[in-house]
């Protein structure tokens, strides 16, 4: 099984490379000229896309192949009070440039929505917002000129009191939005609330692709330990990477990995990776795919890849089964 490598957003190898530039809306409402300070929003955005191109650039230089973008590349760009505003004209050249480095070199690049973009709840003034984030995300990667198989990647939501309740409230409603944006979508387990089982029941219902998170599964994991996820779990994980004519998408399945920052917070994350529960699980699965993409939750983001690397380069030298193949991707036997 070949297994390709990435990171989440920022780096912290590069000086001055932050891709989440912004302005609060409190400094926005300040400014006496509207137009100025929208031109202002704009100048920003075009920054922080030409910083995303230079971090892709610093991925391809490392042999890392897959990345997710912040969300944040378009400062208040989903703020109620400006909804007459288009940044996407001003925008058109540096959302091209990143779509076609990301073509050119084969990149596997993502969003990530946060927290707020919940379709299992109740309220119908959240779930419109959560379909606008949504939407924000799939038109960014549109002006990037990236297809469906370029993902968002979200959580199923809160139980809200009733999980049972909200998980079939999640897949009603997910299911109600416009096909461009249910095609952009795949589904994670989070750490306190749907576990991986409850996630794969709403990504199997939705036809949506299910990531597995090894660190949300080892934190909560609904009575389902290794052997289950093994044995049943992720056999079903895998078959919802395939399409309606059964055949393998042309996307590697997915895995997010992480560490517990400490005992004391076992849901944080801990600045790098530790090796051994992660290469266990990979030596499990080896047989199952030939190819997966696993992204890094670390703290120390491109530091963590690198030395999980190395990692994988002494583990090679001890002839543990691992060949590393360049600089983000290893084959495990």
């Amino acid at each position: 099984m070949i297994v390709r490598f990435g990171f989440v957003a920022m780096s912290v190898l590069l000086e001055n490379a932050s891709p989440s530039r912004t302005m609060t809306y409190a400094t926005f409402s300040k400014l006496d000229d509207r137009e100025a300070g929208l031109r202002r929003l704009e100048r920003i955005a075009e920054e922080n896309l030409r910083t995303t191109l230079r971090l892709m650039k610093h991925c391809v230089g490392h042999d890392v192949y897959v990345y997710r973008m912040t969300s944040k590349l378009i400062p208040l760009a989903t703020h109620d009070a400006l909804k007459d505003w288009n940044p996407y004209p001003a925008l058109e050249a540096a959302f091209a440039d990143v779509g076609a480095y990301a073509r050119d070199k084969g990149m596997r690049v993502s969003f990530h929505p946060d927290h707020f973009c919940v379709f299992s709840t109740p309220r119908p003034e959240v779930l419109a917002k959560s379909a606008e984030d949504l939407n924000y995300h799939v038109t960014m990667l549109e002006h990037m000129g990236l297809g469906p198989m370029t993902k968002c990647n979200i959580h199923v939501g809160g139980a809200y009191g009733d999980k049972p309740a909200s998980l079939e409230r999640f897949i009603r409603q997910f299911g109600a939005l416009e096909e461009r944006l249910r095609v952009r979508v795949t589904l994670e387990n989070d750490d306190k609330t749907f576990t991986a089982r409850e996630t794969l029941h709403a990504a199997e219902a939705v036809g949506a692709p299910m990531v597995l998170d090894i660190h949300h599964h080892a934190v909560n994991d609904g009575g389902d330990g290794e052997a289950a996820l093994h044995g049943e779990l992720w056999p079903r994980i895998v078959r919802t990477w395939r399409g309606p004519d059964g055949q393998p998408l042309p996307l590697a399945p997915k895995l997010h990995v992480s560490s517990p920052k400490s005992e004391r917070d076992p849901r944080g994350h801990a600045d790098n990776v530790e090796i051994g529960p992660l290469l266990r699980f990979l030596r499990g699965i080896a047989d199952s795919v030939p190819r997966l993409d696993v992204m890094i939750e670390a703290k120390r983001k491109d530091a963590a890849l690198l030395q999980l690397m190395d990692d994988m380069r002494r583990l090679e030298a001890e002839g543990a089964g691992v060949r590393v193949i360049d600089g983000g991707s290893v084959e495990i036997r």
